[in-house]
């Protein structure tokens, strides 16, 4: 771990040669991880040709040192058909996906891996193999997965979160979600993030949970039970990323209209609201879950080869950031 790491100081960091993504080059947290030493990474059960081939382009990056960790005759049936050549890497052999997740945990617990890749795996398979009892990665908070969104109409990266594992979480639940969202905005060089609590409203209802527990969460953050950060809610979405929206409203609030995190009230409207800025407002994505001892890089399998390199990006940020 780089104690003196901050990606404010990305542009005094020496690449060393080492070449940036032309798609994402421009994005200042990018150019942070590109110019730190390369993470080691267990990649879960890479046995599709998306996944196995975004872990390789992460380390042609030089983002990541890759353990392959799936069935070896599968993998590499895989890898031929696809021209790749694997001798390089280490691999670890397993039975099935299930295996591969329980054998990365593992790898992760005793120090032998920085952060752990999904591959073509059920998310809920990966996760799960993380949060076990045994797994030796629990930090006494729940696993979240946070999208960092670069939006062109937005002047900040957007953190969205939980659109990928938390189904309906609870208040105590969103109150890991926001911690965890904000030790991202913190490694992204955010100081003080401010995090709005979204609903479909501005005002308390009793008859709208989303709008209870966004009233609790600020409530908890004015008491410190939630720090680092200015929390308020509930926010609409126009309230939370619109300085004029929030202006006519009427809402006099240190996050309306400068939001840097977007916690959501359950995964549907996060994973709606991360596809549609990036499918529909040219947004660029990267995913990232956070909680354990580890983070977990977290991709779809139609993200695009930078998507994939960003998430990669991501965890190298998390893994150099001093704790």
């Amino acid at each position: 771990m780089n104690d003196s790491f901050s990606v404010n100081d990305a542009a005094n960091l020496g690449s060393e040669g080492r070449r940036l993504i032309p798609a994402l080059a421009d994005i200042k947290w990018v150019q942070a991880a590109m110019a730190c030493k390369p993470i080691r990474v267990a990649v879960v059960h890479s046995c599709d040709a998306v996944s196995l081939k975004g872990a390789i382009e992460a380390s042609d990056a030089g983002l990541i040192i890759p353990i392959f960790v799936a069935p070896r005759r599968e993998l590499l049936a895989l890898a031929a058909s696809l021209g790749l050549d694997l001798r390089s890497f280490r691999l670890e052999d397993v039975a099935d996906s299930r295996a591969a997740a329980v054998r990365a945990a593992s790898l992760a617990s005793s120090g032998e891996v920085d952060a752990l890749m999904k591959g073509s795996l059920h998310t809920d398979v990966f996760v799960a193999a993380v949060v076990a009892e045994d797994s030796g990665l629990h930090t006494g908070r729940r696993v979240s997965h946070c999208f960092v969104m670069d939006t062109p109409s937005y002047a900040r990266s957007l953190i969205i979160t939980d659109g990928a594992i938390h189904i309906a979480p609870t208040l105590d639940e969103k109150a890991d979600i926001i911690r965890n969202a904000i030790d991202l905005a913190t490694v992204l060089g955010v100081q003080q993030p401010r995090v709005a609590v979204l609903a479909a409203v501005e005002t308390v209802n009793d008859r709208m949970q989303s709008t209870l527990d966004a009233a609790a969460l600020s409530k908890m953050a004015d008491r410190g039970q939630i720090v680092g950060a200015f929390v308020d809610g509930p926010l609409a979405l126009d309230d939370a990323i619109s300085v004029a929206a929030a202006t006519t409203k009427g809402i006099v609030s240190t996050v309306a209209g400068r939001a840097d995190i977007l916690l959501v009230p359950d995964i549907e409207s996060g994973n709606t609201l991360a596809k549609a800025l990036e499918y529909l407002g040219g947004a660029r994505a990267a995913g990232i879950a956070l909680g354990a001892k580890v983070p977990l890089i977290l991709t779809s399998r139609a993200d695009t080869s930078a998507s994939r390199i960003a998430s990669a990006a991501l965890a190298v940020l998390v893994s150099n950031h001093p704790r």
